[in-house]
């Protein structure tokens, strides 16, 4: 994964705000001390269409294996899904996430289109409150919600590496020193002061020569790495103070006009508690790249319309290995087969746009 998208860029921003209102014919100027972002969509609509072209070729036996996610928004309504190859599968849910399996056996030559297309409608998500003063403390949280720092708060492991790793010196020792320094336990203040030593301390860039993801010591380390990389690392320093922290897989909508395109993407959830967010989860955009002050105003409590959710992690080994899987297949030697994965976006439309707008008293909203 790795691209950055329409919305993560630096936008123009001010410490006092001049707007210009058009009433009745007259211009009115007006001065507020507010802090305000340009004009970007914040509710669009698109359909989508992904998955794998199989082309087999020979004759022999073969046996093919592709979970394909169905999408899902926070904000918009569930997408309308239509199968693209409306055989040999079965829909299983594994925690939140709705799948479609296909297990394809054969012996001919052939053409398979595995995946499905939706019809989606997204609007952007936000946390309107930046004091996050509602917020339960990491200690409350153990208390309250003991199933989700059982599942959220320890390491993530595939094929004995572990990706997602809290307990690593050196993460455990960077965030205890930020919740020192940050002389807070809410945790709210403590996950944004995480995600600000982030954004200081290491710099998105796509591993174009490698395919794997980076683990989460590594990815410290070198202080570089993509969407999924920075993400994982992310996760590790919230879980070594005990804060419930998930990752997300899913597309980017990149905006092109009157057309769009989508890449595969990776994000990250924690929870917080106290009635923020969804049920006290709260979306942080890890990969963005404007300044400290922007990247907390755009990404942080923010899912904005052009994110669309695909996986959302179990906190499981499994869970992992089902993130990071694609399509398999076994065959006989006298076959051969290909796959090549493809994201069509079509009938794109921005329906509304606002500004991101924040107030000197921390209160965010769209206008």
């Amino acid at each position: 994964m790795g691209g950055i998208g329409k919305g993560f860029a630096s936008v123009l921003l001010t410490g006092v705000v001049m707007s210009i209102l058009i009433t009745s014919g007259c211009t009115e100027i007006v001065f507020d001390d507010s802090t305000r972002y340009e004009t970007y969509p914040t509710s669009i609509e698109y359909t989508i269409r992904y998955g794998y072209n199989v082309s087999i070729t020979g004759t022999g036996t073969y046996s093919i294996h592709f979970a394909c996610d169905t999408p899902k928004v926070l904000l918009g309504g569930s997408p309308s899904v239509t199968l693209l190859y409306p055989s040999a599968y079965q829909e299983t849910l594994f925690g939140e996430n709705t799948r479609i399996i296909w297990d394809i056996n054969g012996s001919s030559a052939g053409l398979y289109t595995l995946g499905m297309t939706a019809s989606v409608v997204a609007q952007s998500f936000l946390v309107s409150d930046l004091s996050g003063v509602t917020a339960l403390t990491p200690e409350q949280i153990s208390s309250q919600y003991p199933r989700l720092v059982a599942q959220y708060c320890g390491a993530q492991s595939l094929d004995g590496i572990r990706y997602i790793d809290p307990d690593h010196s050196f993460i455990r020792n960077t965030a205890s020193r930020i919740r020192n320094q940050s002389e807070s336990t809410n945790a709210f203040v403590l996950a944004q002061a995480l995600f600000v030593w982030l954004k200081q301390n290491t710099e998105y860039r796509i591993h174009e020569s490698e395919s794997v993801v980076q683990p989460a010591p590594e990815t410290y380390t070198l202080r570089t790495g993509d969407c999924d990389d920075l993400s994982f690392l992310y996760i590790s320093l919230c879980r070594s103070l005990g804060i419930p922290a998930r990752f997300i897989r899913g597309y980017l909508i990149d905006s092109l006009g009157d057309s769009a395109s989508a890449g595969p993407h990776a994000w990250v959830e924690v929870f917080v508690g106290g009635g923020i967010g969804y049920n006290g989860w709260m979306p942080v955009e890890c990969a963005g790249v404007a300044g400290i002050q922007a990247e907390i105003h755009q990404n942080f409590g923010v899912e904005n319309a052009f994110h669309l959710r695909l996986f959302v992690d179990e906190g499981s080994n499994e869970s992992l290995d089902l993130s990071l899987s694609g399509i398999s297949w076994m065959y006989s030697s006298s076959i051969a087969i290909t796959a090549d994965a493809f994201t069509e976006i079509s009938e794109y439309s921005e329906v509304e746009s606002k500004q991101l707008v924040i107030t000197k008293n921390h209160q965010r909203s769209y206008e």
